[in-house]
């Protein structure tokens, strides 16, 4: 592999392999663009089955990330992390503090957050040896678990797909298939029943089914959400699940969800169109926790993030706006959309080059 033609392709300014023998860690960060300001993207920690595997995750994962805060009309760039190993058993005070370190030598370029298999918790370590991490503890200043906001701005993105495939927004009168009982698929759930919606659900974990169950939900297996005859399939799990395989099952209408790179490929965003299935693009529908965690620098106040997260409404709605007046699949109009911010902003200034963002003049070493 040539990695140095990977990252030209991909389009990554920079890639930081990191590992600290002692500490067990392994891991990787890739900064994709800091052209509208610092990368900010979350840290996962995944028993990735090869070293290339981690890599193509945070290269793909990173980009999203640029393309979710343009869209989100935010002043961030795009960036992500990976830890390789198994959160149920390889967590340690130690592995986190030496991935922290990694994170403060880049000087502001990269802030990290939560992630798949990362906790509150874990993000106490990391922000003991860097301030350039935010969803910490409010006790820190911090916002916490971003789960809510996440869900919250998913909500949104439903209202917004309703409106253009079905001309109104009222959430009760339509089915859901939730794929994914996780802390954002579990607060989506939440949501959605608190508006007497009737949703399926699945996941891995019995006792988050179980748990959906006792809310008033109708639990089916991993394999037969594809096969749910509902409205709105709403992926919060992990990626690809609209695939070759399973749209030909789809008798949903509208595909709008919380999971990261829910396509497969760009060609099944195409089909999905060619089936009069509107697939709201999950980066603009996702963004919630980002805005969320993004005022921490300025002081968190929760009702100003919530105010924020209700903009995802807008943003998905202009992007459908934006396929119908260019006569283009969603993706590729949010794609579109970002890249025109990007671009627009990109004349303006250098990319971010990097300094602190929590606590402006605080010295290392006296915060603690």
């Amino acid at each position: 592999m040539n990695l140095f033609e990977t990252i030209h392709t991909t389009e990554h300014e920079q890639v930081i392999f990191c590992h600290h023998k002692d500490a067990g860690l392994k891991a990787i960060i890739a900064i994709h663009n800091t052209t509208l300001g610092p990368a900010l993207g979350g840290m996962r920690m995944w028993p990735y089955a090869t070293e290339q595997d981690a890599l193509d995750d945070v290269l793909r994962l990173s980009r999203g990330m640029t393309y979710k805060a343009a869209v989100a009309g935010l002043n961030l760039g795009g960036g992500k992390s990976v830890i390789i190993g198994d959160p149920r058993k390889d967590k340690s005070e130690a592995l986190f503090r030496a991935m922290g370190r990694f994170i403060d030598s880049l000087h502001g370029r990269y802030i990290t957050a939560e992630d798949v298999g990362i906790d509150v918790n874990d993000m106490e370590y990391v922000f003991q040896e860097t301030d350039n991490a935010v969803g910490v503890h409010q006790v820190h200043g911090g916002s916490g678990d971003p789960s809510p906001f996440t869900a919250f701005g998913t909500l949104q993105g439903i209202r917004a797909s309703l409106q253009r495939q079905f001309g109104d927004e009222e959430i009760g009168k339509y089915s859901y298939a939730v794929q994914g009982a996780g802390h954002v698929g579990m607060e989506l759930i939440k949501l959605l029943r608190k508006e007497d919606a009737k949703v399926f659900v699945t996941d891995i974990n019995e006792e988050a089914v179980q748990a959906a169950v006792d809310m008033g939900c109708e639990a089916v297996g991993t394999e037969d959400i594809y096969d749910v005859d509902a409205d709105v399939y709403s992926p919060t799990a992990l990626g690809a699940t609209v695939n070759e395989q399973t749209i030909p099952r789809f008798k949903f209408k509208i595909v709008c969800g919380a999971a990261n790179n829910q396509l497969a490929t760009d060609e099944c965003g195409d089909e999905l169109e060619r089936r009069g299935i509107i697939y709201a693009p999950d980066y603009a529908v996702n963004a919630g926790g980002l805005m969320n965690v993004s005022i921490e620098f300025e002081g968190y106040n929760r009702e100003r993030a919530k105010r924020m997260t209700r903009a995802i409404y807008y943003n998905v709605s202009k992007i459908f706006q934006i396929a119908q007046r260019d006569g283009i699949p969603t993706w590729k109009a949010a794609d579109r959309m970002a890249a025109e911010r990007i671009a627009m902003v990109g004349k303006l200034k250098l990319p971010f080059m990097g300094r602190s963002h929590r606590f402006p003049g605080r010295e290392r070493g006296n915060n603690h």
